[in-house]
């Protein structure tokens, strides 16, 4: 392997199969309660909103907006408190990879989408995968850029005290 090893899920590694994360039961325990927890809510949701035949997938939208918006938000926290170790990791692959994992659905957008390729609803089937992207990529900013003013204001309160 050429260059640094910059696998955030690599413990030290030296060898491509020692310490990879992956294969530990506890991190595995973890991502699987957390993509549990956010796939049972994403349904629930779903279930409470449905999508009406054609129309605009709002649910899987907003969910998928949310998303954006928590794990940007979770990521740059998490950057900002120090190395991607101990508690941080846990809480980036429980939350981050297993709960806003499997909250959010990349597999029901693209079928929504594609059901919506019909002459009867082109222009949502167009317009739905398009605003989605734009707004989810500037849902993760808008989490990011929270995250960061957040601990800006943290860190100076801690200075006046």
């Amino acid at each position: 392997m050429d260059g640094p090893n910059i696998d955030p899920d690599r413990v030290g590694a030296r060898s491509p199969r020692s310490s990879v994360l992956h294969r530990r039961p506890a991190v595995l325990g973890v991502i699987f309660i957390g993509g549990a927890l956010g796939t049972w809510t994403r349904a629930v949701l779903a279930d409470a909103v449905p999508t009406r035949a054609g129309g605009v997938p709002w649910t899987t939208l907003g969910i998928n907006v949310a998303g954006a918006l928590l794990l940007g938000l979770l990521l740059e926290a998490l950057t900002r408190t120090g190395p991607d170790a101990g508690w941080r990791r846990s809480v980036r692959l429980g939350v981050g990879t297993g709960l806003l994992g499997g909250f959010t659905t990349y597999s029901t957008f693209a079928v929504e989408t594609v059901e919506r390729l019909t002459p009867g609803s082109l222009f949502v089937g167009l317009a739905y995968p398009l605003i989605s992207v734009v707004l989810g990529v500037i849902a993760a900013a808008v989490g990011h850029r929270i995250a960061h003013r957040l601990r800006r204001r943290g860190r100076g309160a801690e200075e006046n005290a």
